[in-house]
């Protein structure tokens, strides 16, 4: 915002939603299996299955997922908020193309913003009704049939649309802060009844190794390993982070009026990775130290990676509970997903103006939910990986253009402010050798 702008949202109501709108269901969903499915079937040989299992999945889940959402998010706050132009993905090239962006340019960045996020969310919202009928079975023997699958989505669809119609300051932010505040207990409740010393300790080690290799995995070692290894997982991951950034970066430069860029890149690019990695630690590292040897559940993890949570938590007491909320805050998820998605794409479809008809933002909630629906009629999580990929090979190309808007946007408002304060000084100088030679005509 201006230079004397305030937040908007507290800390903990703005961090919620950050880590709600861009993690979502997936932790829940690769919480437990992926780390139990790289320890079983590593990408590499190393002398600690379990770090290299951890360091990929940390791979896949940390600084890289964020920091395309920084470039997205910080662009469109930049100019929505220091520039006052609309949200609309668009503005966000106005320094590069000018008056261009209200031509065919602009509405070819916008078609691609909104047909990215819509794939990106509906691929979320498909693994979150696989999870939650997985979850409902579990419970209570409900069938694990596309049927149940496609009632989940158009039920959950149903609540995201209240949700979305009520608003960013209604309905988003309480199942923001209620999925973060069920995510709390049900992690702190797996870290103090599961192997608590193991988890500590590998947290550490997790960092360490991650660190220690972050530039390895990066740019070396992730593309010699197996190539259907690489497409299955970094491929697909990367292609969902970059398919996810319009509409979390949207959603979260919305949310983060009033904080100062170096706020805003710490926050965005540190806070949730750090609670991404602690979360995945304490469900990964439970998972491979009470599942890791057992051939016949880690297959079945394989298989069906939408049962490792529940394999998981049936080695803990209050099993149903702690399943049946588990199943809910999937649900808070799911919802925050979707509404979050839809408020985004109605801002873009509407040239980044917020006060939208409601039925409009219904008609996005809508649709991301029988997008989803005929995704997993098409082939089920295949299917879902491959929009997502298709997806994001055109949209790269889109956000590294952003980078270099965004780089000259920041050098003109520091050439700006350098020349206004130059002419500042220039004239405090000019003052100040006025009042001298005042001063010694006087005394003459």
């Amino acid at each position: 915002g201006g230079d004397y702008s305030k937040p908007e949202y507290s800390y903990l109501a703005w961090i919620s939603m950050l880590f709600s709108a861009g993690m979502g269901i997936g932790i829940l969903f690769f919480g437990v299996a992926e780390p139990v499915m790289h320890y079983v079937s590593p990408p590499i040989v190393e002398d600690n299955a379990q770090l290299t299992s951890m360091k990929f999945t940390y791979l896949n889940w940390g600084l890289h997922a964020w920091a395309t959402y920084v470039i997205v998010a910080l662009s469109l706050a930049y100019v929505g908020f220091r520039r006052e132009l609309p949200f609309s993905f668009r503005f966000a090239f106005y320094p590069l193309l000018k008056d261009k962006v209200y031509s065919w340019p602009g509405h070819i960045i916008d078609i691609f913003a909104v047909v990215a996020t819509l794939f990106g969310v509906a691929t979320s919202l498909g693994l979150g009704a696989i999870q939650i009928n997985t979850g409902l079975t579990y419970l209570f023997g409900i069938e694990d049939s596309i049927a149940n699958k496609i009632s989940i989505i158009l039920i959950i669809t149903c609540l995201a649309t209240f949700s979305v119609v009520s608003g960013v300051k209604r309905g988003i932010k309480w199942f923001s802060v209620t999925n973060m505040t069920l995510a709390i207990f049900i992690i702190a409740f797996i870290f103090s009844f599961g192997p608590t010393l193991h988890i500590f300790s590998q947290f550490l080690l997790n960092l360490g190794i991650y660190t220690k290799d972050f530039i390895d995995i990066s740019l070396v070692q992730t593309f010699i390993i197996d190539s259907s290894w690489t497409s299955t997982w970094i491929l697909f991951y990367w292609a969902w982070w970059i398919s996810w950034a319009p509409y979390v970066g949207v959603f979260i430069a919305k949310i983060s009026k009033g904080r100062t860029i170096k706020e805003f890149i710490a926050g965005v690019l540190f806070v949730p990775t750090i609670i991404t990695f602690f979360w995945f630690s304490v469900l990964g590292n439970s998972g491979i130290f009470l599942l890791g040897d057992n051939i016949e559940l880690t297959n079945t993890i394989a298989d069906n990676p939408s049962t490792s949570l529940f394999i998981l938590l049936s080695n803990f007491p209050f099993v149903e509970i702690i399943s049946l909320l588990s199943v809910i805050l999937i649900i808070t998820f799911f919802v925050t997903s979707s509404d979050s998605g839809s408020y985004v794409i109605d801002l873009i479809t509407s040239g980044g103006k917020n006060n939208s008809v409601k039925s409009q933002r219904a008609f996005w909630s809508i649709l991301q939910g029988l997008t989803a629906v005929v995704l997993l009629l098409g082939g089920g999580l295949v299917a879902l990986q491959t929009a997502v990929i298709t997806m994001a090979v055109p949209f790269s190309i889109i956000l590294l253009l952003m980078c270099v808007s965004l780089f000259v946007a920041l050098k003109s408002e520091y050439l700006t402010q350098y020349a206004l304060k130059k002419k500042h000084l220039d004239d405090l100088k000019a003052q100040v050798k006025g009042h001298s030679s005042y001063e010694e005509q006087h005394k003459m």
